[in-house]
């Protein structure tokens, strides 16, 4: 039923031999080569929620999503065999003791394979990220030139006029993972994005002014939308500033009514990081809407779920008074008129102990 309302060590060729030297030239150290390893990201099976007597009963589908190699701390390179034991510390301050790599440019034929080689790398880093924060935090290595190539933010972090000369840059409030996504993008075009780390990819993207990785972020949420998740994503939708995926969400909304507003994400939207005017204003955008298919006091019934819920998030008595307070101007918004007065008398006046006088208040 609708609603229906109007970083190389050898010497040069001519320089002289160190004394007490071989007359043989000394062989080459062997190849040093970053070990990638490839993994897959997989969709956890989703369980539906129990049918409503007007679901269509179509049964919720798993996802697989495979990527490329995963994005590795920064010990994913193969060491060589035996381990030469680390240099004592320098007496020189500041200096980057780095492992001589020989000739590793003659095994990539081209330019991506170079500068896929060098993500998460030391060799040749000139600068390094502390990314996270307590035990989570990870220390990445990172190449100031591919970074301001391929944002504008991290070119005027490096060459703008109060560029930064530290070479530690603390990044507390950006996911480790999410961060080497966006590497894994700017060193190689590699799309490195799963269901875990999708929001945070997403937000990183638009932190450092990488479009097309944001591209990448939403074209994902648009292929895995589905009932149970149509409420977080118009969350993020709004938050983010993503208005195709939000009238995306909303039209899924239309069609799944009752399935969304039964998800867990429902009550729980709160769970991102949103003001709390913000997450009102989201249900009252869908509240506002004249294509729901559900029935106006299953729809009432959830708003209840929602109120109740946000006076548990607030640490209030759950109360009639309490959830209309939470609820604001999102109750004014059920069409109390499309109710029989059996639904009105059993919901209406018992749940939320609306009485007579408070009807000229919700039109």
């Amino acid at each position: 039923m609708r609603r229906c309302c109007p970083l190389i060590f050898v010497n040069s060729p001519g320089d002289p031999p160190p004394q007490n030297a071989s007359p043989h030239p000394p062989e080459p150290p062997p190849s040093k080569m970053a070990a990638g390893g490839s993994g897959g990201l997989s969709f956890p099976g989703v369980v539906g929620n129990s049918a409503p007597s007007n679901r269509s009963g179509s049964s919720a589908s798993s996802y697989n999503y495979s990527g490329g190699a995963s994005a590795s701390s920064p010990g994913n390179q193969a060491a060589i065999s035996p381990p030469a034991a680390p240099p004592p510390p320098s007496a020189a301050a500041g200096l980057l003791h780095r492992e001589p790599v020989y000739n590793w440019q003659a095994t990539k034929t081209t330019v991506r394979e170079r500068f896929t080689f060098l993500f998460n790398n030391e060799v040749l880093s000139d600068v390094h990220f502390l990314v996270g924060k307590g035990l989570g935090s990870q220390r990445i290595p990172a190449h100031r030139f591919v970074l301001a190539v391929g944002s504008a933010v991290f070119d005027a972090m490096f060459n703008g006029g109060m560029a930064t000369t530290s070479t530690e840059i603390e990044l507390p409030d950006v996911e480790p993972a999410a961060f080497l996504a966006l590497l894994k993008f700017l060193y190689s075009d590699e799309v490195q994005i799963g269901p875990e780390t999708v929001m945070t990819t997403l937000y990183t993207a638009k932190k450092y002014a990488v479009p097309a990785l944001e591209a990448h972020c939403v074209e994902f949420l648009k292929k895995n939308l589905r009932a149970d998740n149509a409420f977080m994503l118009l969350t993020q939708a709004r938050l983010f500033d993503e208005p195709q995926l939000a009238s995306l969400c909303l039209e899924n909304i239309d069609k799944n009514t009752s399935d969304a507003i039964n998800a867990e994400g429902f009550t729980d939207i709160d769970l991102a990081p949103l003001p709390c005017a913000l997450l009102a204003d989201t249900l009252v955008a869908v509240l506002e809407r004249d294509t729901l298919g559900i029935r106006e006091i299953r729809l009432f019934n959830a708003v209840v779920r929602w109120s109740e819920a946000e006076c548990q998030r607030q640490q209030q008595p759950i109360t009639s008074e309490n959830k209309r307070k939470a609820l604001g101007k999102a109750l004014s918004l059920i069409r109390f008129p499309l109710m029989t007065i059996e639904e009105f008398a059993a919901g209406i006046c018992k749940v939320m102990s609306v009485v007579p006088r408070d009807l000229k208040k919700i039109k």
